[in-house]
């Protein structure tokens, strides 16, 4: 309504009120053009990719290593990647027989670091040992290929119920050679008295 009687008082002639209202007009017009401009709405930080059934296979020099199977992987645009659901990996020898197994809760890959983290009820079965480890959390390097973890973990050998009480460990990928950490067990020796 005002503009109508703005323009109508620009058409009367109006010499000294006319260039008045348009400057009014003007600055009226910037201000509401500016206050849309910034309105900005929030950046979306969410996943930008969703993959079910995952099947990850890693292998070195044409042989398979790895093969790690999760229901469901979110894909995020620093390029990490999210494992919302159960993971289980298989690690083979050179023969392709599955030497050692990991099951974990979740997981995710840490593209800065370029390491996988699985979490929550971690178990891993060393097939020939009949070891089984458990902890919180373990993480793998395909870089270097080693595990590692610096949280507490449990290692029970099946055979000759020794127990290995540790915080922090190191071990290759496929488990065949760990180095524990600040570690406590319960042992059998045999030998002459």
């Amino acid at each position: 309504m005002r503009i109508a009687l703005i323009f109508k008082q620009i058409r009367k002639g109006d010499k000294f009120l006319s260039p008045f209202y348009l400057i009014v007009l003007t600055v009226w017009m910037l201000a509401a053009c500016e206050g849309k401009q910034n309105k900005v709405g929030a950046l979306y930080t969410g996943p930008l990719e969703l993959v079910n059934d995952v099947e990850v296979k890693y292998s070195e020099q044409g042989k398979l290593k790895v093969v790690m199977k999760t229901p469901k992987r979110l894909a995020y645009q620093n390029e990490a990647q999210v494992f919302p659901d159960t993971i289980n990996i298989n690690f083979y020898d050179t023969t392709g027989t599955i030497v050692t197994r990991l099951r974990s809760d979740s997981g995710h890959y840490d593209k800065a670091a370029d390491v996988y983290i699985v979490k929550g009820n971690v178990r891993v079965v060393k097939s020939e040992t009949e070891e089984l480890l458990t902890t919180t959390e373990l993480n793998w390097s395909p870089r270097t290929r080693k595990v590692f973890t610096d949280k507490p973990l449990s290692v029970i050998n099946k055979r000759t119920s020794e127990v290995t009480n540790a915080i922090g460990m190191d071990a290759e990928q496929d488990f065949t050679r760990i180095k524990f950490r600040k570690a406590t067990g319960i042992y059998k020796f045999s030998g002459a008295p």
